[in-house]
């Protein structure tokens, strides 16, 4: 059974830096997309980045130049870099795994900027 567990949010100044990890736990195929994405109340899920098997990049436009997506496959963690953070960036931020035609969640991590 695969999960995933992000870590690294917190409360952090407008202007500031986090770093996001998400562990992966269980089998990791070797085709896969990994992404991060973030949510607030009542709103839906919206997409910041992900990185493909073959290390292909995309960032959604609201984050491009300020979060940099990376990954350890030998640690089988993803990470987010967030720099220059805005108080619009504040929510839950979910990693994911997309493999097989499965998609899995970690449980989400807060990130507050205030």
């Amino acid at each position: 059974q695969v999960q995933l567990v992000e870590s690294g949010g917190g409360l952090v100044q407008p202007g500031g830096s986090l770093r996001l990890s998400c562990e992966v736990s269980g089998n990791m195929l070797s085709v896969f997309t990994m992404g991060w994405y973030r949510q607030t109340p009542g709103q839906q899920r919206e997409f910041l980045a992900l990185i493909t098997n073959k290390g292909t990049i995309n960032y959604a436009e609201s984050v491009e130049g300020r979060f940099t997506i990376s990954r350890d496959n030998a640690k089988k963690q993803l990470y987010l870099q967030m720099n220059s953070l805005k108080p619009e960036d504040t929510a839950v931020y979910y990693c994911s795994l997309l493999q097989n035609f499965d998609t899995y969640w970690g449980q989400g991590t807060q990130v507050t900027v205030s």
